[in-house]
C-alpha cells in the first residue's frame, strides 16, 4: 500500500473495500492510511471527495447488501452452468441409461408414457426403447457453457437458469450481518495489539482480520452454500414436479446419514451439512489474495488518471474494470479448488462424504481427468467471477460516494 497518496484521489485514501467473489463485502478502515492523512488537504474543500470515515454501519450495510443482491441475480446462470459441468464430470447423471428405461417399462407396463425420457417433444434424434420414444444420452450431456444454457432452457425452462438464487440471496444477509461487523471488530483488536507491540505488522492487519472474518462467515453460513450447489447440480427428473428448496435440500442431505447411522447422535449427523467447508476455505483465501493484489493497483492507476475530478461515472468505470480483471484472474487460478468443493458438496454417499478430504479429492480429480478435470467449468467460473467482482466493487463504491453527497445537498 506504499507510495505517494497524491497519485490518486484523496477520497480513495479514506477507505478501501474488500470483496470476495461470492459478493461478500467489507470495508477497510482509514486507519491504514492514518500515517498519510496529516499531509493531505482537507476533504471538505473538495466537492468530489467522499467522507467515507463518517459513513454509518447502516449506509455501509446498504451498499454491501445491494451489491451482493445485484451480483447474485445477474450472474446466477453462469454459476448454474459451472456447477452442472463440474457435477457432470464428477459422475452426476443427466440422462437415462438403457437399463433404467427398460426397468421402468418392465415395472410400469409398455403403455406407460415416459415424457421425461425425451429432451424435447420436437427432438428429431429420439428413438424407440421398447414401446416408448426416448432421446439418446448425448441429448442430455453438456458440452460447454452455451450448451448448458441451451439444454436447460429447452428441457427445464428458462427460469431454471436462476436455480439456487434464493439461497444466494439468503447468503447476502449473513454477509452483512457477520462478515462486516466481525471484520471491523477483529481489525480494531489486532490493530491495537500490533500498534503497541509490533508496529511493523500493522499494515498486514486488514489481511488477517479479513481472512478470519471471512472464515467465520463461511463456516456459519456454509449449509446454505451446500444447499445452493446441490440445487444447481441436481436436475428434477419428474415432469411437472417442483424442485426442492433450501430446506428440503438440507433435509435430503441429512436423511441418508440418519438412516445409515441410527446410532449417531444429532451433533454427529449434522456434520454432513459442513461437507466441503475446508475446500471452500482453501479456495476463498487464495482467491482473495490474488484478487486484491491485482485489483488495488489497477484501480489506483485508473483513478490516478482521473485525479480529483472523479465523479460517480468514473468511480464506477474504474472499479468495475479493476474488479473484472482481478476477479477473472483469481477465478482461473483457483478453479481446481472450486472443482474439489463442488465434488465434495454433491457427494450423496454420507460415509464417503465424511471420509473424504480436500487433498484426497484433489488427487481423485487429477487421476480421473488430469489438467482438464481440474479446470472443468473454468469458462463459466471466470465469466461469472469477473462481472461479479466488478459489479460488487463498483456498486459498493458508487453508493458510498453518492449517499454522503445526497445527505450534504439536503
Amino acid at each position: 500500500m506504499g507510495g505517494s497518496r497524491h497519485n490518486f484521489p484523496s477520497w480513495m485514501s479514506a477507505a478501501a473495500s474488500r470483496v470476495d467473489f461470492d459478493g461478500n463485502v467489507s470495508s477497510m478502515s482509514d486507519a491504514m492510511f492514518k500515517d498519510r492523512r496529516e499531509v493531505s488537504s482537507p476533504q471538505s474543500n473538495n466537492p468530489n471527495t467522499l467522507p467515507d470515515a463518517n459513513l454509518g454501519f447502516g449506509e455501509r450495510a446498504f451498499s454491501a447488501a445491494g451489491a451482493a443482491f445485484l451480483s447474485a441475480i445477474l450472474v446466477n446462470p453462469l454459476d448454474v452452468a459451472k456447477t452442472r459441468l463440474q457435477a457432470q464430470a464428477a459422475g452426476v447423471p443427466y440422462s437415462h441409461s438403457r437399463h433404467q428405461v427398460n426397468g421402468c417399462m418392465a415395472s410400469l407396463g409398455p403403455d406407460t408414457m415416459f415424457s421425461d425420457l425425451r429432451c424435447s417433444p420436437s427432438c428429431t434424434r429420439a428413438g424407440y426403447f421398447g414401446a416408448e420414444m426416448a432421446c439418446p444420452p448425448d441429448c442430455f450431456r453438456y458440452k460447454g457453457t452455451l450448451d448448458v444454457f441451451y439444454k436447460i432452457i429447452r428441457q427445464e425452462g428458462f427460469a431454471r437458469l436462476w436455480r439456487g438464487t434464493n439461497a444466494g440471496l439468503a447468503l447476502a444477509v449473513p454477509t452483512v450481518g457477520i462478515y462486516l461487523p466481525c471484520y471491523d471488530i477483529f481489525r480494531n483488536w489486532i490493530e491495537e495489539f500490533t500498534t503497541k507491540n509490533s508496529p511493523s505488522l500493522t499494515p498486514y492487519v486488514p489481511l488477517v482480520a479479513g481472512s478470519v472474518a471471512r472464515s467465520l462467515a463461511c463456516i456459519t453460513c456454509y449449509p446454505i452454500e451446500l444447499a445452493r450447489t446441490r440445487m444447481q447440480a441436481f436436475k428434477e427428473t419428474q415432469t411437472g414436479a417442483k424442485p426442492p428448496g433450501v430446506w428440503k435440500t438440507l433435509l435430503g442431505v441429512l436423511s441418508p446419514v440418519r438412516s445409515a447411522n441410527s446410532n449417531l447422535n444429532n451433533f454427529q449427523s449434522y456434520r454432513v451439512l459442513w461437507t466441503g467447508v475446508g475446500a471452500q476455505l482453501a479456495r476463498d483465501v487464495p482467491f482473495s489474495a490474488i484478487c486484491w493484489s491485482t485489483l488495488e493497483p489497477i484501480r489506483r492507476r485508473i483513478l490516478g488518471l482521473v485525479g480529483e475530478d472523479a465523479n460517480a461515472g468514473s468511480i464506477f468505470g474504474a472499479n468495475f474494470s479493476a474488479g473484472f480483471i482481478a476477479g477473472s484472474l483469481a477465478a482461473a487460478a483457483t478453479c481446481p479448488l472450486d472443482v474439489v468443493k463442488t465434488r465434495r458438496q454433491i457427494e450423496k454417499d454420507p460415509t464417503r462424504a465424511l471420509r473424504m478430504t480436500t487433498r484426497k479429492t484433489l488427487v481423485e480429480v487429477w487421476r480421473d481427468g488430469g489438467i482438464k478435470g481440474l479446470f472443468t467449468g473454468a469458462g463459466p467460473r471466470v465469466g461469472r467471477a469477473g462481472p461479479s467482482v466488478g459489479i460488487v466493487v463498483s456498486f459498493y463504491e458508487v453508493v458510498k460516494y453518492v449517499l454522503p453527497q445526497r445527505s450534504a445537498s439536503s
